[in-house]
Order: structure tokens, then C-alpha cells, then sequence
């Protein structure tokens, strides 16, 4: 999937007003995610996703992951957007679904695996990929 698609589909799913704004809102969820996942499957997401979103993946681990549940994930993505956490959480949604359509199934269960119960969902999953 190239970038432009990505965002096109990120745009229609959170009904953003422009590719600008989907591309704020991906650039921003990518970077709460970065920080939640381990570096080696930060990189390892970030080869699969279009570039410049993969190296913008990469450009925000962190030596280790930080643990935290889905509520405060909603919550840092609420302060990078400046949106209310029931406004995140819909913007990661557009942004995470995005991401399990761009990536084969085994990269999707190795991130949803790092993961504690309710980050699945807003990869549109109910639990791991079949």
C-alpha cells in the first residue's frame, strides 16, 4: 500500500476534513505506538508500513516499551491531537484498522501480542489475526 492510499483510507474512516489532518492524526497514533511496542517490532512493523509513515515509526521508539493500557493510549494520543479521549480513541481506530489492512496477518498478531487485552480491538480484531 502506498502512502497516499493509506491516508486516503485513514481520512475516509475517521471522516477527517483533509489528507493533511489524516496525516497528522496517523503521525501522531504511529508515535503513541511506537512508544507501547518493543523497538525490534517497531522496526519490524515499520518495514511493512509506506514510507515516510514506517521511518516515522522508527524515528519514535524508544530503547524499551513503555506499559500502559488502551485507556492511557487514548489519553497520549488525546494530548498529541488535542482531541477529548472519546475523539482519540475513534482517530486511533481510523488510524490502527489502517494498519492491519497495510500488514501481512503475522505482523498483525506479533503486534497485537505485545499488547494487553483491548488494544485488539482498535485493529478492528477481536483478539490475534486469523
Amino acid at each position: 500500500m502506498k502512502c497516499d492510499e493509506f491516508l486516503a483510507r485513514v481520512r475516509e474512516r475517521g471522516e477527517f476534513y483533509s489528507q493533511d489532518e489524516a496525516q497528522k492524526i496517523t503521525e501522531d497514533v504511529l508515535g503513541v505506538l511506537a512508544t507501547r511496542i518493543s523497538p525490534g517490532e517497531v522496526d519490524d512493523l515499520a518495514s511493512q508500513l509506506p514510507m515516510p509513515l514506517g521511518q516515522l515509526l522508527t524515528e519514535a521508539k524508544r530503547e524499551r516499551a513503555e506499559s500502559f493500557g488502551v485507556e492511557e493510549f487514548y489519553h497520549q494520543v488525546a494530548e498529541r491531537t488535542g482531541a477529548r479521549p472519546r475523539t482519540a480513541q475513534w482517530d486511533a481506530s481510523a488510524v490502527l484498522t489502517t494498519v492491519a489492512d497495510a500488514i501481512s496477518g503475522g505482523e498483525l498478531n506479533h503486534v497485537i501480542s505485545e499488547l494487553p487485552s483491548g488494544y485488539a480491538a482498535l485493529f478492528g480484531k477481536a483478539d490475534l489475526a486469523d
